[in-house]
């Protein structure tokens, strides 16, 4: 794999490139998904390939394919300097990049059992067990269940004399209880809303979890918010659950942090940011409790935005996003630092795959949990009177990422320091930095988990990344609570 990146760097510094790398990629994909105690769908995919990015005349060109033989490789490299070229002619500054020491390295996600070596008849034969258990609880409709694997594995050269092999692995998995009655229909999801849980591990994931022994209790909640009473609307103190607040933070910290959007070079599917250059150092993002780090390191957790080196080979690194309420930093990569004045790279550019030019991208953008002990049971006991809310059904926020609306799949009323009734179709809005400076409670490192987003979209041709959000139930005094969905 070595010698097709390469080939691609000599034909792309003998034809001008002032700069050239090259990403091999081998791909591998295994999603299969139950509905209703039938197989709703089953593939186990690859792809392979190579990509090649060149700096010539000052402008990025980018060009790909998935024919490896020398011929084709060489000629895919000439064509990424010749759109390099092509783009010169029309661009408004030329390319910077920060410095960055070559390396050579080899690294693989830490796991204890290959989700590839085990069989899709076992896979299947469990998610059958998770549908067996939904369906006994009476009053769902409808079950789903769904288990996914990745394998990644890259071979990085670039014409500054690095050398990475990385191999990234990527487990899945989750469930929803559907239940429909009257003119409503109600939903419950485990571990989390959208396809569950997903990490960087291997099959140990799904042990972890406890999928059957979850599944009955999750299809007699989702059963039982028919007979709960609406959510009411007003002005309330609210706890999110560590989920929510990893979707939360993914909208409302994650995207405008990016400094492509900041600067104007990427607005698809997200839109831009309102967090200005200006605001940089001066920001009062939220208040004394709210630290937020972005982080790609091992130590920080097996989150899908975990690596030891991203797409353009500089090493996984932390970087402070939000220090005690005030705004730090941003998502970096090599030819965006000079405009915040950075000496190098926050190492955040990545690809979907060989075929996509590598964009910034979230890595795991988590919220430090606080420092004195906290539980979410005594941060429901410390509260007069507030709403539990869990699991992420909905959510809206404006294309600057600074206007909100969330929806929540159920809630819990809480009266005296006491968890009471349940509620159902929850909603709660705000304006971002006013919403992360009514943060008042966080809960400790026990109650803190490093939840993943595998669909994340942006770029166009859209590019769908995983990330990661560590987060820990944390409570918001003066929030404007809905009902989301208002039923007959």
């Amino acid at each position: 794999m070595k010698q097709f990146a390469e080939w691609a760097l000599n034909v792309a510094v003998l034809r001008g490139a002032s700069y050239a790398d090259a990403r091999v990629v081998d791909d591998r994909s295994r999603a299969l998904a139950t509905k209703n105690g039938k197989v709703a769908g089953a593939s186990d995919a690859s792809s392979l390939g190579i990509g090649v990015r060149v700096i010539a005349d000052g402008a990025w060109g980018f060009a790909a394919s998935d024919n490896l033989v020398r011929s084709a490789v060489e000629e895919t490299a000439a064509r990424a300097v010749a759109i390099a070229r092509a783009s010169a002619k029309v661009k408004q500054q030329a390319v910077r990049l920060a410095p960055e020491k070559p390396c050579t390295a080899e690294w693989t996600t830490p796991h204890k059992i290959d989700p590839f070596a085990t069989s899709i008849e076992e896979n299947l034969h469990l998610l059958a067990r998770v549908d067996q258990e939904l369906r006994s609880v009476k009053g769902v409709t409808l079950a789903e269940a769904s288990m996914n694997f990745r394998r990644e594995e890259q071979w990085f050269a670039s014409s500054e004399g690095s050398n990475i092999h990385q191999t990234k692995l990527s487990t899945g998995t989750g469930y929803t209880a559907h239940a429909f009655a009257g003119n409503e229909i109600q939903k419950r999801s485990y571990p989390s809303s959208f396809g569950g849980q997903w990490q960087n591990k291997g099959y140990e994931l799904i042990t972890e979890l406890n999928l059957v022994e979850n599944a009955r209790r999750i299809g007699e909640e989702c059963v039982a918010l028919h007979q709960a009473e609406q959510c009411p609307a007003g002005t309330f103190t609210i706890i999110l659950d560590g989920s929510q607040l990893g979707l939360q933070i993914h909208e409302s910290i994650g995207h405008p942090i990016e400094l492509d959007r900041v600067l104007g070079m990427e607005a698809n599917f997200a839109g831009t940011s309102f967090l200005t250059l200006d605001k940089l150092r001066h920001l009062r993002y939220g208040s004394e409790l709210v630290n937020v780090v972005a982080d790609a390191r091992q130590e920080h957790g097996p989150g899908l935005g975990t690596f030891a080196f991203d797409d353009e080979g500089v090493p996984a690194q932390c970087t402070s996003i939000i220090s005690h309420g005030l705004f730090t930093g941003y998502l970096s990569s090599r030819d965006t630092t000079h405009a915040i004045a950075a000496n190098r790279s926050g190492g955040t550019l990545r690809a979907e795959s060989w075929n996509r030019l590598p964009i910034i991208r979230m890595t795991n953008v988590s919220i430090l949990p606080g420092e004195r002990p906290l539980s979410l049971q005594q941060l429901i006991t410390s509260t007069d009177y507030g709403i539990l809310m869990q699991t992420n059904k909905s959510w809206s926020i404006d294309d600057k990422r600074y206007n909100f609306q969330f929806g929540c799949e159920i809630a819990w009323e809480i009266k005296n320091g006491k968890l009471g009734r349940m509620l159902k179709n929850p909603s709660y809005s705000g304006i971002t930095t006013e919403f992360w400076n009514s943060l008042d409670a966080i809960c400790s490192k026990d109650e803190w988990t490093l939840w993943g987003t595998p669909n994340c979209g942006k770029g166009q041709p859209q590019q769908v990344m995983g990330t990661g959000h560590g987060a820990a139930p944390a409570r918001f005094r003066n929030i404007k609570v809905g009902s989301a969905y208002r039923g007959s």
